[in-house]
């Protein structure tokens, strides 16, 4: 899909090098479970079925999470019309929209492609911010389905996943199944499949990070170059981040699982580990990068 939104070298590159090494390691990850568990059949399946699922329903599993819906023109008028020039501007398909009934302040695109996308919006994001804030969240969401990385982390974030999965099912096994034939050898199967399972959730946990964190800048770069206002772009990421630390800990509990996919991440009460495990560059350095560009367009910032 071509569109005016500016093309990102860099994060096309990104993009590549991320998923070419999580292919390497989930290829690699099936053969060592192969070789474990000692039977192809059952992991091939249990993998191929788990990658289907998440490639194919990742917008409604996402919706269903975050308690959003398909909102028509009639229902969000004023949401539809913003996204409406949006994409007239980008020259680009306009997605589904979608508006999560969330106080949390946030906006999420997720889909599999261009075709199969949808922008979504919680009602607390309508309810704080202005008409030139909102575009400018919207037209960074916009920018997420034009360079094609929505579907990139969607199918990057799919190996740490299933190492998850296993580790649950290894575990599970080991607790509740055949406990009269727990021999040394099923301990040590169990302790091997833990292991390996965790030595990849980390790997890819670290270069899923790496490119989440760039792609977020991209998506800044391009909604303030579009909009021609990073101003407005930047007054909405100060409202967002400071609104996001007085909502209940239970809402930021449960929407912390779609970290990568928010315009700002939720985070909880330890700031620091926070940052540093965070999918996404720090308020100061989205806000710094919005601030050249408004000396580059010569605008106040």
């Amino acid at each position: 899909m071509r569109s005016r939104f500016q093309p990102d070298r860099q994060l096309t590159a990104r993009m590549l090098v991320t998923l070419f090494l999580l292919g390497l390691l989930y290829v690699a990850f099936i053969a060592v479970l192969i070789v474990l568990l000692k039977s192809w059949i059952l992991v091939v399946v249990i993998a191929a079925g788990l990658l289907g699922a998440q490639y194919w329903f990742s917008d409604r599993i996402a919706l269903y999470a975050m308690h959003g819906r398909l909102a028509s023109p009639a229902e969000q008028p004023h949401l539809h019309g913003i996204i409406d020039r949006l994409c007239t501007t980008a020259d680009m398909p306009k997605p589904r929209v979608a508006v999560s009934e969330m106080d949390l302040p946030n906006a999420f695109a997720t889909g599999r492609n261009a075709d199969h996308t949808v922008v979504c919006v919680t009602t607390g994001l309508l309810r704080r911010l202005e008409t030139q804030e909102l575009e400018g969240v919207l037209a960074h969401e916009l920018s997420h389905v034009a360079h094609r990385d929505v579907a990139v982390i969607t199918i990057a974030s799919f190996l740490g996943v299933i190492a998850g999965l296993i580790v649950r099912f290894a575990l599970y096994a080991q607790l509740f199944g055949g406990r009269g034939r727990r021999d040394q050898n099923t301990v040590v199967l169990f302790i091997a499949v833990m292991a390996v399972s965790a030595v990849v959730y980390a790997i890819s946990f670290v270069l899923i990070r790496a490119l989440s964190r760039y792609r977020e800048l991209a998506a800044d770069r391009a909604a303030a170059m579009l909009t021609g206002r990073p101003s407005a772009l930047a007054s909405a990421l100060t409202k967002v981040s400071g609104d996001i630390v007085r909502i209940p800990t239970r809402d930021l509990r449960t929407a912390q699982a779609f970290n990568a996919f928010f315009f700002t991440p939720v985070r909880g009460s330890g700031a620091v580990l926070s940052n540093l495990l965070s999918t996404h560059p720090s308020l100061e350095r989205r806000l710094d990068q919005l601030a050249q560009i408004s000396a580059r367009l010569g605008k106040p910032g």
